[in-house]
């Protein structure tokens, strides 16, 4: 196959990190450096396993350094090995739950990524079967099923019968999995599989690779393939060989990973969250660059795949995602309908599919997600194509589960994002939805004096963010102010009412302070409740339709002795005259308000966690996407 350019892919960054490797070096170094290159996944525990005549493994619980150290008091050799880092789904966090896991024979070795649904059944029937288990995890009980069946194959160890047992297994379990496999008995062998679990073949000069994450791979080889669900991968130190659950062809595809080793290093950045957020001038122009025609004052968004007819018969749009690609779709629903004039609902996606909600044949689906591989989002868009709805995406990578399964849609071009709290992504996937108000404002009402205004708008708006990231130093000496809180508020209004959810979420996930987002008109209908002393508010408030409603919630709070923070537009001076601080952002419409509130409220978490020693690109308990449901 010849490699195919991918401007951008930055695989799924889930629960559990998987690196494995095959080729001519020592594995050890290669794997651990992986695994730090995946640090920023929640994780609990990791392990490793290489093989050398017989396999040794080292695996604890506690951060990646703490592997290396038992690894420098323990050292293992071999040039093939896999490697993990585990979220605890099933049993404790442990030494012995850690990944990998060995099969009843000691001579087959797994590493997981997912759940395996019916792993209890199976375990019971596999003790009954006279197998013992040293663990409490899902992920042992598919070590042993595949060292069942390689065990009851005999014959000649091969990499065929690996594969085979491999696939035997796998037929036998319900549930999610990304999957590295390796055998004594086949020391020139590693087998891979996935099923809503991402898995990526890295293909070097005289050694493979297998990885969850492409950045874990890109220091060694910027040639991947992208498995797909039920392919099976078979990889020597100078070869592969992918196929299907049931044997057939997999019709894969080799791409060029178009990011580099320093795209996914924090540079001269204490953390890749502050890193990202000051990437986002670059990330918005990117998301904008080429689909601005100032000629017919519009859009251009080619992959979705749909005429002018098509696009002016939609009657009603809806948008599903989770967290932060929820909260960018609830700015799009203002969005659109305030260009469009078309009624846009948004709807979470982790209950979309739970819901019978009655849809005509002219609405219109957009699943959002980073990843394109989060669990939820993947089943919303399945549910919504199965009840025959055309489903777009709008998503970060190119090669997603989400990507290639809808009907088209829009890639962000954000490049990668390391930190778990989401930051360039929200702007990304907010710029995106403007763009799809703007295309679909002009072919129902807008004029084109209207849509040429709004282009200037959107094209001044990477540089307005810049003079907002000038202000970090203040954002950092208001955040320290009110850190000593143990909750806050965030509220808003009309396009930034989601911006509230959206800080809130920021704050919540890297500082663990209490906080909660809500529109400034519910403050009487419940929230005022929580006002004190001790729990500042922050109140997104620049000049527009509702400034004057958000300056009388403001006096609510003051009049309650409850601190206040602001983020108003540069010029006003109402707001410094109620409000405790004010950070001030440049002038610009409504509805393009939340590309720029947004960042001192990032700035604003970012500033508060670091102050109060808090692990912010490895919140605790949280990982960047979610794949099992």
């Amino acid at each position: 196959m010849l490699p195919c350019a991918v401007k951008f892919v930055s695989i799924e960054k889930l629960m559990c990190g998987i690196i494995g490797y095959i080729g001519k070096s020592e594995a050890a170094p290669v794997l651990l450096d992986g695994l730090r290159r995946l640090e920023y996944r929640g994780y609990d525990s990791a392990g490793l396993a290489t093989l050398n005549g017989q396999i040794s493994i080292r695996k604890c619980k506690g951060r990646i350094a703490n592997l290396a150290e038992l690894i420098e008091r323990e050292p293992v050799c071999g040039s093939v090995g896999i490697s993990h880092t585990r979220w605890a789904t099933h049993g404790g966090v442990t030494d012995e739950n850690a990944h990998p896991h060995f099969d009843e024979s000691g001579k087959l070795v797994v590493v997981h990524n997912g759940v395996i649904e019916n792993y209890q059944t199976l375990k019971e029937q596999l003790i009954a079967e006279g197998h013992h288990f040293k663990s409490q995890t899902d992920t042992e009980v598919l070590a042993h099923l595949i060292g069942k069946y390689f065990d009851a194959a005999g014959g000649e160890a091969t990499g065929k019968r690996l594969v085979e047992a491999v696939r035997h297994a796998l037929k036998d379990v319900t549930g999610t999995y990304g999957i590295a496999v390796m055998h004594e008995a086949v020391p020139g062998t590693l087998v891979g599989a996935r099923r809503g679990s991402p898995l990526v073949l890295g293909i070097g000069k005289g050694e493979n690779f297998l990885a969850s994450d492409v950045s874990a791979i890109v220091g060694h080889t910027r040639e991947a393939v992208y498995l797909r669900d039920y392919d099976v991968v078979a990889l020597t130190d100078d070869n592969f060989e992918v196929t299907t659950l049931n044997g057939g062809a997999s019709g894969f595809k080799v791409s060029k990973v178009e990011f580099s080793e320093d795209d996914v290093n924090k540079g001269t950045y204490p953390h890749y969250m502050l890193k990202e957020i000051f990437e986002q001038p670059n990330s918005l122009q990117d998301a904008m660059r080429g689909r601005l025609s100032l000629e017919e004052a519009t859009a251009k968004l080619g992959g979705l795949n749909m005429t002018p007819t098509e696009l002016r018969d939609i009657e009603r749009i809806v948008l599903t995602g989770c967290g932060t690609a929820c909260h960018a779709a609830m700015v799009g629903e203002y969005v659109l309908e305030n260009l469009a004039h078309l009624p846009t609902e948004v709807e979470f996606a982790s209950e979309f599919r739970y819901r019978n909600m009655p849809m005509n044949k002219d609405t219109l689906v957009f699943a959002i997600s980073q990843s394109g591989e989060t669990a939820d989002t993947l089943a919303a868009l399945r549910e919504s194509m199965r009840k025959g709805h055309r489903t777009l995406g709008i998503c970060n990578n190119v090669a997603s589960t989400i990507a290639r399964e809808s009907d088209g849609g829009v890639y962000m071009h954000a490049g990668p994002e390391i930190g778990v709290a989401a930051t360039k992504s929200f702007t990304s996937q907010v710029a995106v939805l403007t763009l799809l108000g703007l295309l679909l404002g002009r072919i129902r009402h807008l004029s084109t004096s209207e849509g040429i205004r709004i282009i200037e708008e959107l094209q001044a708006i990477p540089d307005k963010v810049r003079l907002i990231l000038e202000q970090n130093e203040k954002i950092k000496e208001i955040a320290h102010k009110y850190s000593y809180a143990k909750a806050m508020m965030f509220l808003g209004r009309q396009f930034n009412y989601p911006v509230a959810m959206e800080g809130a979420l920021k704050m919540k996930e890297i500082s663990y302070i209490h906080a909660e987002g809500h529109p400034s008109a519910e403050l009487k209908h419940g929230v005022i409740a929580l006002i004190s002393p001790e729990v500042p508010s922050v109140f997104i408030a620049p000049d527009d339709s509702v400034l004057d409603k958000n300056i009388s919630n403001i006096e609510e709070v003051r009049a309650r002795k409850g601190p206040v923070l602001a983020i108003g537009t540069e010029g006003n001076t109402k707001l410094a005259k109620v409000a405790d601080d004010v950070i001030y952002i440049p002038r610009c419409p409504d509805y393009l308000s939340p590309l720029l509130t947004v960042i001192p409220l990032q700035l604003f978490a970012y500033h508060t966690a670091v102050k109060l020693g808090c692990d912010v690109d490895k919140p605790r308990n949280l990982a960047k996407s979610v794949t099992v449901e």
